[in-house]
């Protein structure tokens, strides 16, 4: 026992406490069943991705600039967020919530401009209603910002938990399981962006 209470001490916050390590374990189950949701999307987009019923095609509204400057935002924050839990193994929380706070900064931009280039396709004939394909596109990518917007309200209260109760083993596993959902949720966007928008914008 004595040996078991050693080892935790000298793991990393987030594993101190049975709770968090099993609530860690716990959020690796999840994300499974979160790769199977967005591996599903993924499949329907790919099976209607010709399904433009002679409407606007992808190329045609694809902005490279935009959708450079949305991936810039949203793998920024994920090299943020990983320095924001690196300031929290070294037990800073000022440089937790410094960090923290950027990451839900970049994300919110990244949200801004996925609304924003959803209302310009919708302005251009690009709907739910127009195509098999433009139904996949608008789910694919709204499930995705969903999460991204999910994510930074939950960020923001465990923010106010963790600047009311400091960082403790529990506060640092909820610090720790934030971070890995938005790291996934960047993974996602890795795979949007190369097959959505790469191959969108070459297949003129």
């Amino acid at each position: 026992m004595e040996h078991a209470e050693h080892s935790n001490s000298n793991a990393p916050m987030e594993y101190r406490s049975e709770i968090g390590r099993l609530n860690i374990l716990g959020f690796w189950i999840f994300l499974g069943a979160e790769i199977a949701l967005f591996s599903t999307l993924f499949a329907t987009y790919a099976v209607l991705h010709n399904r433009t019923a002679g409407g606007v095609l992808p190329a045609e509204l694809f902005d490279a600039k935009l959708v450079l400057i949305m991936t810039f935002l949203l793998l920024t924050s994920s090299f943020t967020c990983g320095i924001a839990v690196h300031e929290m193994r070294r037990g800073s929380l000022k440089g937790v919530m410094i960090w923290m706070i950027i990451t839900l900064l970049l994300g919110a931009g990244f949200v801004s401009y996925e609304l924003y280039e959803f209302n310009h396709y919708v302005h251009e004939g690009a709907t739910l209603s127009t195509s098999a394909y433009w139904s996949a596109f608008f789910v694919l990518l709204g499930t995705h910002g969903l999460h991204v917007s999910i994510g930074i309200f939950w960020i923001i209260g465990i923010l106010l938990q963790t600047k009311k109760r400091g960082l403790t083993p529990q506060t640092s596993a909820k610090l720790f399981i934030s971070s890995l959902y938005w790291h996934f949720l960047d993974v996602v966007w890795v795979f949007i962006f190369t097959g959505v928008y790469l191959i969108g914008l070459v297949n003129v």
